[in-house]
């Protein structure tokens, strides 16, 4: 990669980070009976943001200058994940929090590096039960599961 653009992208990490934790104290108290906030996860998202970014702007100082080609951007790649992303989102609540997670990481791992089926499924479902069992029912917090018509 080249350094300017690194360094570049650490510094909107960096600032994209700090916004989400300052932003992040000023949602409201849990709503729903949860002990889990909602300003909790915007909050450390915002601060593992900000320390990779972190440490992104001290690994550009470490770049020999002869590091520095030109690449072509991976724009069709780049248009699939995006792609990906907004459809996650606008699917969460209609999906439910697990099969949206899934296919989104379905979608994800397959256009990033084509690999095993096999493979893709059990990361992509383990992580989607993994993460909402974690959030739901250790932390007590609130996340949409299933869609109505899977859950019954």
């Amino acid at each position: 990669m080249s350094k300017k653009f690194d360094r570049a992208a650490a510094i909107v990490f960096i600032l994209i980070g700090v916004v989400f934790v300052a932003e992040s104290r000023r949602i409201a108290d849990t709503a729903y009976g949860s002990v889990v906030g909602p300003d909790i996860f915007p909050m450390i998202l915002g601060g593992v943001l900000a320390l990779l970014g972190l440490r992104l702007l001290m690994e550009t100082f470490r770049y020999p200058d002869q590091l520095e080609k030109k690449e072509r951007p991976d724009v069709k790649r780049f248009a699939v994940i995006l792609a990906a992303t907004i459809l996650y989102g606008a699917l969460l609540e209609t999906l439910g929090y697990i099969l949206s997670t899934f296919l989104f990481l379905v979608v994800a791992f397959q256009t990033m590096e084509r690999g095993s089926w096999g493979k893709t499924f059990l990361i992509s479902g383990a992580f989607s039960v993994g993460v909402y069992g974690l959030f739901v029912m250790v932390l007590e917090g609130t996340l949409p599961g299933l869609p109505f018509w899977l859950s019954g």
